[in-house]
């Protein structure tokens, strides 16, 4: 039997919520979030940048996030240093055509990252394979790096410790992410500026 629209409509917030909560209850990857949320203060404290990618809706995330730091977040302040990877189109397309698609994001981060960055990679799966070459780049350049996963974090949790989403739904994922992206820009503007 199909449930009518609107109990289908709340069964997807009550699972929202649902990932939510295990988030909420999650002491280890709170603390870890934490880690990352002093690495990038003292990043920009030391003239460093935030950096993200991210492949498909974490690529569209990534942006979202740079630009709330470059702009601001909620309140007016001056512009904090981030970038998105991936953005300058002729620097994709060009990397994707003479290294292949794999490579679209470390070639760019191998040339303007500095191990007084902070780099933070998404992937839902922690296996898109352009985000896992950015990582090992990210590592031999010796830049603190996090990886912004799903359950299990795939390939990037040998690489980089993990803000691992209690999920496997790719929906519920992304919306964790931007959920801490959003508690991140807001508790660096606040802490920086005061």
């Amino acid at each position: 039997m199909k449930l009518p629209m609107s109990d289908t409509i709340k069964a997807k917030i009550k699972d929202s919520i649902a990932t939510k909560e295990l988030l909420l209850n999650d002491d280890v990857l709170l603390a870890e979030f934490d880690a990352l949320i002093n690495a990038c203060l003292n990043s920009l404290k030391q003239g460093g940048k935030v950096i993200f990618c991210g492949n498909g809706g974490s690529f569209a995330d990534a942006q979202h996030l740079s630009a709330e730091f470059t702009a601001r977040f909620e309140k007016e302040r001056r512009s904090l240093p981030s970038l998105a990877l991936g953005t300058n189109s002729s620097t994709l397309s060009a990397i994707g055509n003479d290294y292949g698609f794999e490579y679209i994001f470390s070639r760019e981060l191998d040339s303007i990252a500095s191990t007084d960055d902070v780099f933070i990679a998404i992937s839902t799966s922690g296996n898109s394979k352009n985000v896992v070459e950015a990582v090992k780049v990210a590592n031999e350049k010796g830049i603190k790096t996090w990886g912004w996963t799903g359950k299990g974090a795939g390939k990037m949790d040998s690489l980089c410790p993990t803000i691992q989403i209690p999920s496997n739904n790719t929906a519920r994922i992304q919306e964790c992410h931007i959920l801490l992206g959003h508690i991140l820009c807001g508790q660096v503007e606040e802490r920086y500026f005061n």
